[in-house]
């Protein structure tokens, strides 16, 4: 062997390793873009069922207060109200966890949801990305 193809031969080997850190790199990468993006597309779904579950929930006025000029929510109500919109929303199979109180001033909703590792699970072992959303409302009277 000459001085020259021996150096060709680390050469080669070098530019070998340096490949394959790179595509290692992407890959890593790739992992960690597509994972975080459904980490905001997850907390994305659960706010808007938040929303609309709190929403829903504030509908459900106690007939009593509205009669004497009040707008009250009858707790239970407006909790069987906010249950029934939450199974109804198409985001409902990703929710992991529900919290819902209502008193007679606002309901308040919190889900979360789970996100397990993708393509980054390959690097980084762990447990899945919780995610949480939370939301609120009241009635209002206008008028």
């Amino acid at each position: 062997m000459t001085p020259s193809s021996v150096s060709d031969s680390r050469e080669r080997g070098s530019m070998t390793l340096w490949m394959l850190g790179m595509c290692l790199t992407v890959l890593f990468l790739g992992g960690l873009a597509a994972d975080l993006w459904r980490v905001i597309e997850l907390r994305r779904s659960l706010a808007a069922t938040a929303d609309a579950t709190a929403s829903a929930g504030a509908n459900g006025l106690d007939e009593a207060s509205l009669r004497r000029g009040d707008t009250q929510l009858d707790p239970d109500r407006a909790e069987r109200l906010a249950r029934e919109q939450l199974r109804s929303e198409p985001g409902a199979d990703r929710v992991d966890r529900v919290r819902l109180d209502a008193t007679t001033d606002v309901v308040t909703v919190e889900l979360v949801g789970h996100v397990e590792f993708g393509l980054l699970g390959i690097f980084v072992a762990g447990d899945p990305i919780e995610v949480h959303a939370r939301a609120s409302a009241q009635p209002t009277r206008s008028g």
